[in-house]
């Protein structure tokens, strides 16, 4: 599916969120200067397309006391991986996972999660309960602690995109 200029511009106004206002859709219909039923035709149409995945409250695991966080590394067995990733990608303190190559001999890893809990003690208990999932299809796996924020956003179109 294509998106035309109109799309992009809706993209782009609420790409940061959208506005903790009693009509959120129609204040960026005003912002865009565009129709309300407008502006939700075309954000149903690109969710239903995909273009969009969806469009949820993200909220601050900081403010929210999940302050331990790590990116969960793990070899799989290839042949059950994604299957793997769907169950891990499920658990409620796991935001994202994902499957990338490995980078042999340094890095055997292919499967990633990112792990919170309020602690690092919790964290722990989360990536043991992901290991008794695993079983034996887990050759080695680590786990990367989050120290800093430097950036953290989603994905950002920009004017030229």
């Amino acid at each position: 599916m294509s998106i035309d200029a109109t799309d992009r511009r809706i993209l782009s106004a609420i790409q940061a969120g959208l506005p903790l206002v009693h009509e959120p859709y129609a204040e960026v219909a005003s912002w865009l200067h565009l129709d309300e039923s407008e502006v939700i035709a075309r954000l149903a149409r690109l969710r239903e397309s995909g273009v969009i995945r969806r469009i949820a409250v993200a909220p601050n695991h900081y403010a929210l006391g999940m302050v331990a966080n790590g990116m969960s590394v793990w070899d799989v067995d290839d042949e059950r991986a994604e299957e793997y990733g769907a169950a891990i990608g499920a658990l409620d303190y796991v935001s994202h996972c994902y499957l990338r190559p490995r980078a042999l001999p340094d890095w055997p890893f292919n499967l990633f999660a990112m792990i919170h809990g309020s602690d690092r003690a919790s964290v722990e208990a989360h990536r043991a309960t992901i290991a008794d999932l695993l079983g034996s299809a887990c050759r080695v796996s680590d786990i990367l602690y989050s120290t800093r924020i430097l950036k953290k956003t989603g994905m950002r179109l920009n004017e030229g995109s």
